[in-house]
């Protein structure tokens, strides 16, 4: 048995925006959540998103469809990762059209993005752009990186109900409650949809009403809206209150 762990630092808590003392507490309530009771409160959201077909995620700036029909769907549930807390699937790789906004503030290989914008046609990136013209043309660097990057390899859904805020550390943002992801780039063998990249890099977006709120649903059905799901099946084992 082993685990790979980020000991909290002051980089750390400055990267979230929070004393030292304020982010230990945080970084010990979120590493030590009860993962065997939100395993289990995973497994209905496992459930809807194996039996799902399409997607379609709205937000201010954000019209997305995709489809995630016969994908595997994982849940990660603190047996790799901590903190963890996310599903993922992958999409079909030409499926998704539409743009979208991710309002997390991310990094790649130490380059600070902020409001990160894609456009897709039938999977692929085909406009992209950042917070400025520097930052927007290091993502289109990356995006020329090889054939898959401009790709998306994983769809995920974030339900740690501890975590908030994004702090530029993909661990943790990913993970954020009321948020989805995507990974521009490499598939996981888990969640196959054939692409493959040099690339995996994981940008999110929030969702919750302090964050501008948004909409995803699963073949026309409402399933999360402003961060809290909404059918009781969900509702009941993953808002936060339930959680």
């Amino acid at each position: 048995r082993w685990v790979v762990l980020r000991w909290p630092n002051e980089a750390m808590a400055q990267s979230a925006q929070q004393s030292q003392e304020a982010f230990e507490d945080y970084y010990f309530r979120v590493c030590t959540l009860d993962y065997k009771a939100l395993s289990r409160a995973m497994d209905p959201l496992v459930a809807r998103m194996e039996a799902a077909r399409d997607v379609h995620i709205v937000s201010g700036e954000t019209d997305l469809r995709l489809s995630i029909a016969g994908l595997p769907v994982v849940k990660c549930d603190g047996t790799r990762n901590i903190p963890d807390g996310e599903v993922y699937t992958a999409p079909v790789r030409d499926s998704i059209n539409g743009h979208v906004h991710f309002n997390a503030a991310t990094i790649h290989n130490g380059q600070p993005f902020d409001d990160v914008r894609l456009r897709f046609e039938r999977g692929r990136v085909v406009e992209a752009s950042a917070a400025d013209a520097g930052q927007t043309a290091a993502l289109n660097g990356i995006l020329d990186s090889d054939e898959g990057s401009r790709y998306v390899g994983e769809f995920a859904i974030g339900v740690n109900p501890e975590i908030h805020a994004p702090m530029r550390d993909v661990l943790f943002d990913e993970k954020i409650y009321g948020s989805f992801h995507m990974a521009l780039g490499n598939a996981y063998d888990s969640a196959d949809n054939g692409n493959k990249s040099r690339i995996h890099w994981d940008l999110v977006q929030i969702q919750t009403p302090d964050w501008g709120g948004g909409e995803i649903r699963f073949d026309g059905e409402l399933i999360r809206k402003d961060g809290d799901f909404v059918p009781d099946d969900l509702a009941e084992a993953l808002n936060r209150k339930a959680v």
